[in-house]
């Protein structure tokens, strides 16, 4: 985080609730610019010309014209390296799941402390994700005596479940490489291949796999 601005694009069609978020942000001393759009559509269109690119999106999922569920199947295609905070209303279980399966990397709702915000954008930055606690039960809960098929058809190695175990532990690539004495080039590459091998699009997607597919305890 040091050096470094976190540009993030709030995306709510209710302007109050955008206006305030913005004013928040603006106290956290590492971020950097703040762009705001109503829609998915108008978060698109953003994209095309916004400079620099936001870092992160603070998404909501019930919105006009296209809403966040759509934005990030759209924004993830187009634009894989920008990383998405869900910011809502909803906990439904399923829904959760499905935009981690979707390739979101957090999922924060809309009653969370300011600090709660902070620490999310954070952990996003640096470990690629972020769920509250009551989020991570409830999947961990809803994922539990659901051992899916797809281990069938992956072999990881004992030293991939020991990057994986860490992963699940939010522990970033640095962690990682100081607990298992490899270099931070190799934690990557255990990283690259976790994701190839289990057909996940990011670290939080990687936890539903190892958590459904009983490979790791925490």
């Amino acid at each position: 985080m040091k050096n470094r601005e976190i540009n993030i694009v709030i995306t709510d069609d209710h302007k109050l609730f955008s206006k305030g978020i913005a004013s928040l942000l603006e106290d956290f001393d590492f971020i950097g610019n703040i762009y705001e759009a109503g829609t998915g559509l108008e978060l698109l269109n953003l994209l095309e010309q916004a400079e620099p690119m936001p870092d992160i999106a603070l998404l909501d999922l019930q919105m006009p014209e296209m809403d966040g569920m759509e934005a990030t199947i759209k924004v993830k295609e187009k634009y894989p390296n920008l990383k998405i905070i869900i910011l809502t209303m909803q906990d439904d279980e399923q829904i959760i799941l499905h935009m981690i399966q979707l390739g979101v990397n957090g999922y924060l709702m809309k009653n969370a402390d300011p600090d709660e915000l902070e620490n999310a954008i954070k952990n996003v930055i640096a470990k690629d994700l972020y769920f509250p606690e009551d989020i991570s039960r409830l999947v961990y809960s809803s994922l539990s005596g659901k051992k899916s098929n797809a281990l069938k058809d992956t072999s990881l190695t004992n030293r991939e479940v020991d990057v994986l175990e860490l992963i699940c532990k939010e522990y970033t690539a640095n962690e990682i490489a100081e607990e298992l004495n490899i270099g931070r080039r190799t934690v990557e590459g255990y990283r690259k291949n976790l994701l190839e091998k289990t057909g996940s699009k990011n670290m939080a997607g990687l936890v539903v796999y190892a958590f459904k597919n009983e490979l790791v305890k925490i």
